[in-house]
């Protein structure tokens, strides 16, 4: 249904607080120097809110410069200075809550409500998070293992992390790739997306105003072809940490490769969202509409394939399909809005496009179309179920990213477990079932980094987001996260101050 509702002209002053750049480089603002220029589109309007010089390699430099050169200092900061530092990030962006949730809704056109009580307060609980994480970065106890030595690991940083984030999730994913790496003492250079810089750039503000030392975190903000690549291939960046596409991720692979890099990967995902017949019916319902249509469906854990055991497939179909048509578009802005337009209108062209092929072998049941009115300068589109799909055909493969749910029915539990792990994929998944040992079977097979029992999408700071197989490989979040972001060093210590040692013996000598 289409609700706009009131919205409020206060938005947020993009072109007055980036006038400087969108550059952020030791410390301070400033502008690219590719000699092009990109414009931060409002998606639900389709007006302009700012326009600024894209980052040329020069800019990747210097920006990689300022974080070696800031390294030394932060990598020999104690674990308690850290984190002090990180407490003190937290309270900055505690404060300004409201001016990341408007920004955030600018940029990307996702409902106020969702940037305020979603994407702002998980970043600064993430941030919290590893204010405390940045005192733990233990290693094994000492011990002596060989019965001449004591060992002990040390975990040290790495150095320069180059880093490239979406335009999903904008805040978020700065945090995600920006907070365990300092909080490990490493320093960062983050490329956003160019369609969403504006929160990566008022992250790295906050930062700098909280204490933390000029040159540890760092914004350049260029096209992938450009700044992206140059950061991935750059010889004095020790890491890459990238989310996007799995296309994508396989580019960047290839070139951190080149110079041996520590390489972390979340890529796409194609959510399953199996349904049991013993299932909670309405539970299963409303979570399938909230789990597929969150940021507009533009999230690669958002449930994007229904899987119903046939007893209930038909009551599923026409409850969800129910519950989306209640879902109100609008304005991000406006009271009342449950849905935002989609990135751009290129990414509306491109989810018309997968439900427009599939009216030729699906149906669909509800949605299929962008509205009209009002939202129709938007990139707007209506929330979409799809029944009647082929497992093998397109909108169950592959990854449409937008407000798109489909929906399959399957007979035994073996085939809906199957059906679950039928794709490239495994980044996250949901069960239904009020049985406990379906559930735990489901979590031991269904091949996903994360799989949820009864409810589909919350994530929390203290436990790892990350995928299997074609979603990538290591861990957001978490101290897991650490496992990315820090060297493992093992240290041994002679015990014994015997000068000529009994195993010098099996490379010269006699006994």
């Amino acid at each position: 249904m289409h609700n706009p509702g009131n919205a409020t002209p206060d938005r947020f002053p993009a072109e007055e607080r980036f006038a400087e750049g969108a550059q952020y480089i030791a410390g301070r603002l400033t502008r690219g120097t590719s000699g092009r220029t990109h414009a931060v589109v409002d998606p639900a309007s389709g007006e302009e809110v700012l326009r600024y010089e894209l980052a040329g390699t020069a800019d990747v430099d210097r920006a990689v410069a300022a974080a070696r050169e800031a390294f030394p200092g932060w990598a020999g900061a104690t674990p308690g200075e850290r984190s002090d530092a990180l407490h003190r990030f937290a309270e900055v962006l505690a404060d300004r809550a409201e001016d990341f949730a408007r920004a955030e809704s600018l940029q990307c056109g996702k409902p106020l409500k969702l940037s305020r009580e979603f994407d702002v307060p998980g970043t600064i609980d993430n941030t919290a998070f590893f204010a405390g994480a940045a005192r733990l970065l233990q290693g094994q106890s000492a011990g002596e293992y060989s019965g001449d030595h004591t060992s002990y690991i040390r975990r040290e940083p790495i150095g320069v992390v180059g880093s490239i984030a979406p335009w999903n999730y904008p805040l978020q994913m700065a945090a995600w790739k920006v907070l365990p790496a300092i909080a490990a003492g490493n320093t960062i250079v983050l490329k956003p997306a160019e369609l969403t810089p504006l929160t990566s750039l008022l992250f790295a503000q906050a930062a700098t105003d909280a204490g933390i030392p000029d040159g540890v975190i760092n914004i350049v903000t260029g096209t992938g072809r450009e700044a992206g690549e140059h950061l991935v291939g750059h010889p004095d960046v020790a890491m890459t940490s990238f989310t996007g596409s799995t296309a994508v991720g396989k580019r960047v692979a290839e070139i951190a490769t080149a110079t041996v890099k520590r390489l972390h990967l979340e890529l796409g995902g194609k959510a399953p969202f199996v349904v049991f017949d013993d299932a909670d019916l309405e539970a299963a319902a409303h979570g399938a509409v909230a789990g597929a249509l969150i940021n507009t469906g533009q999230d690669c854990t958002a449930a994007t394939r229904a899987y119903v055991q046939r007893p209930l497939y038909d009551a599923f179909v026409q409850r969800t399909a129910a519950l989306m048509e209640t879902v109100r578009l609008g304005d991000p802005f406006a009271a009342g809005t449950d849905l935002g337009p989609l990135i751009s209108h290129a990414q509306r062209d491109r989810v018309a496009g997968f439900v427009d092929r599939a009216r030729a072998y699906a149906r669909v049941v509800t949605g299929g179309a962008a509205p009209e009115g009002e939202l129709a300068e938007g990139a707007y589109y209506r929330p979409t179920l799809i029944a009647g799909a082929a497992q093998d055909s397109e909108v169950v493969q592959s990854e449409i990213f937008g407000p798109v749910l489909v929906v399959l029915p399957f007979d035994t539990d073996d085939e809906g477990i199957a059906l679950a792990n039928d794709t490239p994929y495994g980044l996250a998944a949901s069960a239904w079932s009020r049985d406990v040992y379906r559930a735990n079977r489901a979590t031991r097979e269904i091949k996903a980094g994360c799989v949820w029992i009864n409810d589909h999408i919350p994530i929390i700071s203290e436990l790892p987001h990350g995928g299997y197989k074609s979603s990538g490989y290591g861990k957001d979040m978490s101290a897991y996260s650490f496992e990315e972001y820090t060297q493992i060093k093992h240290v041994m210590f002679d015990n014994t101050a015997v000068a000529a040692k009994d195993w010098h013996r099996t490379v010269f000598g006699d006994r």
